[in-house]
């Protein structure tokens, strides 16, 4: 991934905004509706994301998460 890609994610979700996840195609994935803090963006382009009570899972920009 190029950097320019990795300041474009950081851009639309900065470290320590919340996001709310709308949808996630994984079997570990949170519940719809659960809240998050973004941590930071990985080097592959993955969204590195706190969720409440369930752990850390990173997501990749083409699932579907809202600022909040």
């Amino acid at each position: 991934m190029s950097n320019n890609l990795k300041e474009q994610l950081l851009r639309q979700y900065p470290i320590g905004s919340k996001v709310k996840l709308i949808h996630m195609d994984d079997i570990y994935a949170p519940p719809n509706g659960t809240i998050g803090v973004v941590k930071g963006v990985d080097d592959l382009g993955s969204i590195l994301v706190q969720w409440e009570n369930h752990g850390r899972l990173s997501i990749l920009p083409d699932d579907i998460i809202v600022l909040i």
